[in-house]
């Protein structure tokens, strides 16, 4: 008996250790600056000086703070998650940063509660797969997005996921860009772009990160 209790201690600990991690608090930041290319992102994106982005599952705010300093005092990030401790926590990151033009936003499952026709950019970063009603999602990220507005969707590809079906991938937490790609363009995204090598998730070359950017139509 007391064997079996030390084991599920054990196996708690480590879920709980898994999940921080998962969530990249503050003190991984600087870290993943070095294996994420985050200008390059903004590039892709077209996010500049006076943009109106929004971050989609931005966890305790890394993309945000980044997009909040590329925008500027022109510019607007809406950070959106679904969990409001993690909000909390980027309300105190930017507080401590001085840092005004951030809007957090909790959202639902099913919907980032974004406004409409605002948005120039939505970022969906290591967050896509989470996404049961993915085709929801997207459906209220083109009413967010102006005219010609961009969405950009990055993930990782495990290497022992491949060719696998969606399900299983997204179990394994990953997913592949084919799928998402018909998804983006089901939802009537024009796709502009797509890199299918964008370097290594956390350094680890069984883990590569892909990125898709779609643009929005006119008349969408």
């Amino acid at each position: 008996m007391n064997h079996n209790r030390k084991l599920l201690c054990f196996l708690f600990l480590l879920f709980v250790v898994l999940s921080v991690k998962a969530q990249y608090k503050e003190y991984d930041w600087e870290e993943r600056d070095g294996w994420m290319d985050v200008p390059e992102i903004f590039n892709l994106a077209d996010i500049g000086e006076g943009s109106v982005v929004a971050d989609i599952g931005c966890h305790e705010g890394y993309l945000t703070i980044h997009m909040s300093r590329k925008v500027g005092v022109k510019g607007k990030v809406y950070a959106v998650d679904v969990r409001k401790d993690r909000l909390e926590k980027l309300d105190e990151h930017l507080k401590s940063r001085k840092l005004n033009n951030v809007k957090t936003v909790l959202g639902d499952y099913d919907n980032p509660k974004l406004p409409t026709q605002q948005l120039d950019v939505v970022v969906i970063m290591d967050t896509y797969h989470e996404m049961d009603d993915y085709m929801v999602i997207l459906e209220h990220v083109m009413k967010a997005l102006k005219p010609n507005g961009r969405i950009v969707v990055i993930e990782k590809l495990k290497n022992h996921m491949r060719n696998k079906s969606r399900k299983e991938q997204t179990d394994a937490h990953t997913l592949s860009s084919k799928y998402v790609r018909k998804e983006l363009k089901d939802a009537g995204f024009l796709i502009t772009n797509e890199i299918k090598d964008f370097g290594n998730w956390e350094n680890e070359s069984a883990k590569k990160i892909w990125v898709l950017v779609g643009v929005k139509g006119s008349k969408s």
